[in-house]
């Protein structure tokens, strides 16, 4: 497997002494972002949609990436509250449950990830894959508060991309997952299983009523015209300039054109094994008697 390639970023200079700071790296095999939420008061964190190495071809996993992030929390001395997920992705795998192994931390995701574990456990036809929100640590309900250090995080149900996504607030920070990208690039797509344009749409005017200078954090970028990756704007970015779902449009227009994208697009390279371990919060399945973990392939099913 190539070593993977990272670009990291801080948040940290523009905001607030008593408020989050962020900290976040890229994942360019997979443009997928993973952030750190701090608490500088109690150096208490959480994490927000970590990535685990994977190389389909060969079927191995890796932690390279994940162990950069466990070296920076061990280097500044911080206490992991918390792996956060904004949904079980279908485009990385997840480094929750080896990063808790190394240096703790819960698990949590929103309740309806009960809804993503039965539809895809009847998919691939497998009864080892939960349908009760096992094993993930905590699930969260719309609205709901937890702490981060002495910082307090809301969640925010927003679903339409799959049922179960949500985007965690933290003082004047949101940590959207895929139901947004940067403005040049648009939103989520709405044809996996559970997905709704309708409830994409009520979601996202959902994160638009959040105070016009909000920070958004996106989960990916895809640099479209080739520019630097970039994962951080404003609501009022996105309400002015989202080339999808910008204040202009309305819920018909983007139903529309989200309908007809959709239909264009493939399925992404790593949905197969990605939504098997992050339907169980990162974990691969259990061995079979050669000591082998298996991913299942559903042929002509999708």
């Amino acid at each position: 497997m190539n070593q993977v390639q990272e670009r990291e970023s801080s948040a940290q200079s523009q905001q607030q002494a008593a408020g989050p700071q962020v900290r976040s790296w890229f994942h360019a095999p997979t443009n997928t972002v993973c952030h750190l939420v701090l608490d500088p008061q109690t150096r208490h964190c959480a994490l927000v949609d970590s990535v685990l190495d994977f190389d389909y071809a060969s079927g191995r996993s890796g932690t390279a990436f994940a162990d950069t992030i466990i070296d920076y929390i061990r280097s500044e001395n911080l206490q992991l509250d918390w792996l956060l997920e904004t949904h079980a992705h279908a485009d990385h795998l997840s480094a929750a449950s080896y990063i808790r192994q190394q240096v703790g931390g819960r698990i949590g995701i929103g309740e309806h990830i009960r809804d993503v574990q039965k539809v895809f456990g009847d998919l691939f036809n497998d009864p080892a894959i939960p349908r009760d929100g096992r094993p993930f640590d905590k699930l969260f309900t719309d609205g709901e508060t937890f702490e981060i250090g002495e910082l307090r995080a809301r969640v925010m149900h927003t679903p339409g991309h799959t049922p179960a996504c949500v985007v965690y607030v933290v003082g004047d920070c949101a940590f959207v997952g895929d139901t947004l990208f940067m403005p040049d690039y648009g939103t989520a797509r709405c044809d996996f299983p559970g997905g709704d344009a309708h409830r994409l749409y009520q979601s996202v005017r959902r994160i638009f009523e959040l105070p016009a200078q909000t920070r958004l954090y996106m989960c990916h970028d895809y640099m479209p015209g080739g520019r630097e990756p970039r994962w951080v704007c404003t609501v009022q970015d996105q309400r002015e300039a989202n080339k999808q779902i910008h204040d202009g449009i309305g819920e018909d227009e983007f139903v529309a054109f989200r309908s007809a994208r959709d239909a264009t697009l493939g399925m992404p390279a790593l949905i197969m094994p990605s939504i098997q371990v992050n339907v169980r919060a990162g974990q691969m399945p259990e061995p079979e008697a050669n000591g082998v973990s298996y991913l299942k392939v559903p042929v002509n099913a999708v």
